[in-house]
């Protein structure tokens, strides 16, 4: 196997396991329904801000829309899916995989920006589904809650993986 084979072997597989990753963390761990508007708050967003910092962009959009997507499809969320894909795959853009390091001052503004992102393609879509641009605004403080948490688990766990020097270890631009 040549090396651009196998580098691209590499980054197929960490996309998967992402996907994976990201998928696990929004539909199973820290779950919590939001009865409202049937969506919920998750930590899904902490490990698609870990994709996104790690994985060359098309596959940080990759692993992050189809993780995320999938969760909605299947925890009952189906209305959301398609919303979901989209909304995921725009906030990866706001990320920089370039670099030795995860947690950066660019990457900290694109956890913001990702978390705005997320609240207003929620707020758009729940205006379109329920057809009034009032109901979807109960959602704001569940959706505050999950962005900040996200940043602040994504935050701690970049570090985390920083200090090991993962992203030299995994082969830091796939």
């Amino acid at each position: 196997m040549s090396s651009n084979q196998s580098k691209a072997t590499k980054t197929y597989v960490i996309t998967a396991l992402f996907a994976a990753l990201i998928f696990l963390a929004t539909a199973y761990i820290l779950h919590i329904p939001t009865p409202a508007t049937g969506g919920y708050i998750h930590l899904g967003d902490s490990f698609l801000y870990l994709a996104a910092s790690i994985l060359p962009t098309p596959f940080a959009v990759i692993a992050g829309g189809i993780g995320e997507a999938l969760s909605d499809a299947l925890t009952g969320s189906v209305i959301y899916a398609l919303p979901t894909l989209v909304i995921k795959s725009i906030m990866v853009l706001c990320f920089s995989s370039v670099g030795k390091k995860i947690i950066t001052k660019r990457n900290i503004v694109a956890a913001v920006a990702a978390g705005l992102i997320c609240m207003g393609g929620y707020y758009l879509t729940e205006a379109v589904i329920y057809r009034n641009f009032l109901s979807p605004l109960v959602e704001i403080p569940a959706n505050l809650i999950q962005a900040g948490a996200s940043a602040v688990i994504y935050i701690l766990i970049g570090n985390a993986l920083d200090r090991l020097n993962m992203k030299e270890r995994i082969g830091a631009n796939l």
